[in-house]
């Protein structure tokens, strides 16, 4: 029986530093399929990435949202913002999602991996969602990224409310939506490796 652990508010959270956000120049936005290729060859020798996606959000009652718009994937080093328009890109990163061997860790994936099925036509393989480990160590809440990011670092993860709720069905994504993408993914793999989980058993 694990011992229950104090959850940070929000007013903590405030008060901290804030953690390192990777900056465009280790992002690689992912349109085309040569490029999917290069990023799948570059993400190929990770463990685990980070994992998450984007859909574009509905303000009206019955509207349908028809994402996943965007999959992030993330390693240690660099994010890859994967576009799904391209119907070439959409099979490679479907492909990648499906890959055995690989951890792909993110937080509250329940609904990200229903719409991947529904819309790219595979399982995710070996998803892991940190919400779940941290539950398991005795925390009541869903910790979501910046309750995560606070517990293990210290630290205050940024999150823009403005990119969050942008358009990203979007052919041309903003800088601001690239970097707000590929965090959320980076610090998903920063948490799995700062939880110890890398040498760990490989979720199904």
């Amino acid at each position: 029986m694990h011992t229950i652990q104090p959850t940070p508010s929000k007013e903590d959270i405030a008060l901290l530093d804030p953690f390192e956000r990777l900056g465009l120049d280790r992002i690689e936005l992912v349109q085309t399929l040569a490029q999917a290729e290069r990023a799948l060859a570059a993400l190929s020798d990770a463990p685990a990435w980070g994992f998450d996606t984007e859909s574009k959000p509905t303000f009206v009652k019955n509207e349908v949202s028809h994402g996943p718009h965007v999959v992030q994937l993330a390693t240690l080093e660099r994010a890859w913002v994967f576009q799904l328009h391209d119907l070439d890109c959409r099979a490679v990163t479907a492909a990648a999602l499906a890959r055995p061997g690989v951890v792909k860790a993110g937080f509250g994936l329940g609904d990200d991996r229903k719409r991947i099925v529904e819309k790219l036509g595979v399982e995710p393989r070996e998803v892991l969602d940190l919400n779940h480990v941290f539950r398991q160590r005795g925390y009541r809440k869903d910790m979501g990224v910046k309750g995560a990011v606070a517990v293990l670092f210290n630290q205050r993860f940024i999150k823009s409310g403005k990119a969050s709720t942008s358009n990203w069905a979007n052919v041309q994504l903003t800088e601001a939506q690239l970097i707000y993408a590929a965090n959320d993914a980076w610090a998903a793999v920063r948490v799995f490796h700062a939880l110890g989980l890398a040498a760990g058993p490989t979720p199904t």
